[in-house]
């Protein structure tokens, strides 16, 4: 009964662990490996070509794969800072200050999270168009006609204009969750301050965001993982122009492999997947060493 009882756990992730090496490990080794070949649909023959795609990626500059990364990291960094900053001050503000409808308002904020993709590219592709769009138009109309930009035609603004559509419909998911962090906060912390005479700035700086710092850390490693392998929300909306503009590293591996040039491409994917691993890491050690202080 002893080794049936040991056996059964076994059994039961058996089928979990087949779909993910099926789909997740052996791809993963396969791409790992065609990384160092010259793979192309252009000859019948994988040579392996040790660094030489590496070596294409962060020295060739002909082949802008370093701007890519630049905007990968950009848009990165600033949506990362953007959602959390915007989320946390939401969360805090439906927590803590409006009382009235807080439900509908935490609906409504976060009906952007559940919208496709698709809807939202089209929806606002519309809205900045140069021309047309209805924001150049309102700012024409009100009298502030240097404010009417080329959002998402314009080199310098594309990219910014990008990660403020993908903030405005990202932001929501996030206040979710730190709402959920606060709430989880006993109000027996929020009685002692009081009663110790701590006004309310006080207890946002020594209370709140101390022990709400574990679901910002979890709030950061999404983001930062989105953000590293961003492709959609780019794609639909800019298709990477102008230019290179907003091209990131995943667009850069779809238009490879479009060009089937498969070593290159799975060398793109390679270095982003070591560079998420890297990251995830050592954010999930800094989130326990958070907690452990807490």
């Amino acid at each position: 009964m002893q080794n049936k009882n040991t056996i059964y756990p076994f059994y039961f992730s058996l089928g979990a662990f087949i779909l993910y090496l099926s789909f997740f490990l052996i791809p993963r080794v396969m791409g790992f490996y065609y990384s160092f070949t010259d793979w192309s649909s252009y000859s019948t023959d994988v040579n392996f070509v040790g660094m030489e795609n590496f070596y294409r990626i962060f020295f060739m500059t002909n082949e802008h794969y370093m701007v890519y990364i630049k905007n990968t990291v950009i848009f990165t960094v600033v949506t990362i800072i953007l959602k959390t900053v915007i989320a946390l001050l939401l969360a805090l503000l439906l927590t803590s200050g409006i009382k009235r409808l807080a439900n509908f308002h935490r609906a409504i904020i976060f009906l952007p999270a559940v919208l496709p993709l698709l809807v939202v590219g089209l929806v606002f592709k519309s809205i900045l168009h140069p021309t047309t769009g209805i924001l150049n138009v309102f700012l024409r109309t009100v009298g502030l006609d240097f404010l009417a930009q080329p959002w998402l035609v314009d080199v310098d603004w594309a990219l910014f204009s990008v990660i403020g559509v993908d903030t405005w419909k990202g932001v929501g998911y996030l206040m979710v969750i730190l709402i959920a962090g606060l709430q989880a906060i006993p109000n027996e912390y929020y009685e002692a301050a009081r009663i110790d005479g701590a006004n309310a700035l006080q207890m946002l700086w020594r209370i709140r965001i101390p022990l709400l710092m574990p679901s910002i850390m979890v709030v950061t490693v999404l983001n930062l993982l989105y953000g590293l392998k961003v492709f959609d929300i780019v794609w639909v909306l800019t298709n990477g122009g102008p230019g290179y503009a907003t091209e990131t590293v995943y667009t850069a591996v779809f238009r490879e492999f479009s060009k089937e040039r498969y070593g290159i491409a799975t060398a793109l994917s390679t270095m982003l997947f070591v560079i998420m691993v890297s990251f995830g890491y050592f954010a999930i050690r800094l989130m326990h060493k958070e907690e452990a202080d807490i």
